[in-house]
């Protein structure tokens, strides 16, 4: 596995990989990586010659100083599990290098950025299409592949990286979970005990919806997942939505043909965090 540390060497990189032929998967990550992040290298590995990976923490996705501050940074340890599976290169960047000079560009998302997520942190989305698309210009990938667990983050990104015109296919795979079913992520290991004790029942709650929701309206489902979760002392809904999978508009009848999809964001005292979930109804 190779480590690079700047941009200019790794765009030679892939221009001679490239050269000789060679496809290329990129999985962008701000590291602390666990199985989900893993499963996403797989299956890069399984559709491209070349797997590349990124491991940066981007500070301007973050509206919450805070947060970005206490997100874990453990390359060390990211880099001894990426040498056990298949990653050809390893991109670690420093800020100075992604961000040399103020970027002031700005995106235009249509809906997507007015709801959930992007209702919630203001200019979020902004950051991430600031990054990915840097990346993007970089490792200049046949495919990018995301985790379903950010399903409006993989919607946005499908949508500017039309709209920017790369020719890069978006592959979005399915959540890792944990065996309680608490879907798989870095904000995770933040959780003290007492708290990761008791957020296995956001995922159990959506479990439980898509049977609620065979005998209950729209409303009275996003209605009765909020209680059951607000009920736990630990546990404070954000929001739960749920939305067209393509559009992200809001579903108000089970017999509207969209796909459905429940997005939810969960506060666990000072750690925040996100799922979803299907409906079939």
């Amino acid at each position: 596995m190779k480590i690079i540390e700047n941009r200019k060497d790794l765009l030679e990189e892939v221009k001679i990989l490239k050269v000789k032929g060679n496809s290329i998967g990129f999985v962008p990550t701000m590291g602390a990586l666990h199985d989900g992040h893993l499963s996403l290298i797989h299956y890069a590995n399984k559709d491209n010659d070349i797997t590349v990976v990124s491991i940066f923490v981007n500070p301007t996705q973050f509206n919450d100083q805070n947060d970005y501050a206490k997100y874990p940074r453990i390359t060390e340890d990211d880099t001894e599990k990426l040498k056990k599976v298949k990653c050809d290169i390893l991109f670690t960047p420093s800020e100075k290098e992604m961000y040399p000079a103020e970027d002031k560009r700005e995106f235009d998302f249509g809906k997507l950025d007015k709801v959930m997520e992007g209702a919630h942190r203001p200019g979020h989305f902004r950051g991430v299409a600031l990054i990915v698309s840097k990346l993007f210009e970089i490792v200049n990938p046949d495919k990018a592949y995301f985790g379903e667990k950010d399903f409006q983050q993989v919607a946005i990104i499908r949508h500017f990286t039309k709209r920017l015109k790369f020719n890069i296919e978006i592959i979005s795979c399915p959540i890792i979970r944990e065996s309680d079913g608490l879907a798989m992520s870095s904000r995770n290991m933040l959780l003290s005990q007492e708290q990761r004790a008791n957020v296995s029942l956001i995922s159990n709650t959506l479990f439980d919806a898509r049977e609620k929701a065979k005998s209950m309206t729209v409303q009275e489902t996003k209605d009765w997942v909020i209680r059951i979760i607000n009920e736990n002392p630990f546990l404070d809904v954000e929001y739960f939505e749920i939305v067209d999978d393509t559009s992200l508009d809001p579903i108000n009848n089970w017999n509207q043909k969209a796909g459905k999809v429940g997005c939810i964001a969960v506060h666990v005292g000072t750690i925040r965090l996100i799922d979803n979930i299907r409906f079939y109804s």
